[in-house]
């Protein structure tokens, strides 16, 4: 059976590498401050704003690359680590003003959107609000520069625009783990799907190897001609068991009524238990065929290891199957069950049908009774 995928594993080499392309495409809208900054008649402005505004893109990218990270491993982004880079990234934007003039606002773009993505929603909605309204009041107080429209507009847009992206991404990320938790329980069912059809199986057959060795060894100077017979059934019983498993692993094994009973008639005479079972069975669709025979398997195994019975009575039906014995009859509570019975209400229940286990109605015994619904 697979392994389920670990939902914190390293996230792989493609989506690093989209990661990075996510962050960068948007980096061209510093062509503007950038042009600016090579347009400065004075080399170290040049210098300053072109080596500033390379370090705000590095920077930018960085971070929207390490938030990303966190996001897709399900961590949670620091928060004092979160202002920090935001304040880096100000920062940088403010040291880039004697090469960009007025067009360092540009930055407060790329600040905004990071404030989106790395931050809960109210701090981010105050750093949005205060990027947006820097532009205007920067035109008011500082002379030469203008107020930039499109800043404001552009600000607002990205900040949307991230908002979507993060909501996205934290959607996927929800979905890929609940994906993971479905693929990781669907496994977990097969194993205990696959544990309960072994210990069914394992459960009878050698419950009947038991019962014919114990008789072999009886009947070994008494009767050596039918302890040999009985040898040659635990024999025989011991590679049905094997094949049962095998079939089991390999998800081939098929369980049918006709098979059951006569595997309970063996069964039954083994252990010295008058056996009353029908003769002819009616003719039934295959998944309830499948449900009686591990009816027939459960019910018989627990009448030969538990129930101390004279006597064992099967009927069959097109809607419903019964075992009853003549023994002492269920101990404790009428539904406690085991492993087998576990699994044969879990078998039931797949075609809504009905599971009885109690006590024999009108005097001792047991009774084990599965019945289908009367439209079905």
């Amino acid at each position: 059976m697979s392994t389920p995928p670990d939902p914190h594993r390293p996230v792989s080499r493609h989506w690093r590498f989209t990661g990075w392309l996510l962050a960068a495409v948007w980096l061209f809208f510093l062509n503007i401050p950038l042009l600016t900054a090579l347009h400065q008649p004075e080399v170290w402005r040049r210098v300053v704003g072109a080596t500033t505004l390379v370090a705000f893109g590095v920077c930018y990218v960085c971070v929207f690359q390490w938030a990303r990270a966190c996001r897709l491993a399900h961590r949670p982004i620091p928060l004092v680590r979160a202002w920090a880079a935001l304040g880096l990234l100000v920062g940088l934007g403010l040291a880039g003003i004697p090469g960009t003039d007025g067009d360092w606002l540009t930055t407060l773009v790329f600040v905004a959107a990071a404030a989106v993505f790395l931050l809960p929603n109210r701090q981010a909605l105050v750093v949005v609000a205060l990027a947006a309204l820097t532009p205007p009041v920067t035109a008011a107080l500082v002379p030469g520069w203008e107020a930039e429209g499109t800043v404001v507009f552009a600000v607002l847009l990205a900040s949307f625009a991230m908002f979507g992206v993060t909501r996205l991404t934290q959607r996927n990320t929800e979905l890929q783990a609940a994906q993971q938790e479905i693929r990781r329980l669907a496994v977990a069912e097969e194993r205990a799907r696959t544990a309960r059809d072994l210990h069914d199986i394992l459960g009878h057959s050698l419950t009947v190897v038991t019962v014919k060795a114990e008789l072999a060894g009886r009947l070994l100077e008494l009767d050596p001609a039918r302890a040999a017979a009985e040898i040659a059934d635990v024999e025989r019983l011991a590679r049905q068991a094997l094949a049962d498993v095998r079939g089991t692993v390999g998800a081939y094994r098929e369980v049918r009524l006709t098979t059951e009973l006569a595997g309970a008639r063996s069964a039954l005479a083994a252990a010295g238990i008058v056996a009353e079972l029908p003769e002819t069975v009616p003719a039934l669709p295959a998944e309830r065929d499948e449900l009686f025979g591990w009816t027939v398997r459960e019910g018989v195994t627990n009448v030969v290891r538990h129930s101390g019975a004279r006597r064992c009575e099967i009927r069959v039906s097109p809607g419903a199957v019964e075992v009853r014995d003549d023994g002492r009859g269920p101990v404790g509570e009428p539904d406690a069950a085991g492993h087998g019975l576990v699994g044969l209400r879990e078998r039931a229940r797949r075609l809504d049908a009905t599971v009885t286990v109690g006590r024999r109605p009108g005097g001792r015994g047991f009774l084990l009774r599965v019945a289908l619904p009367a439209e079905r």
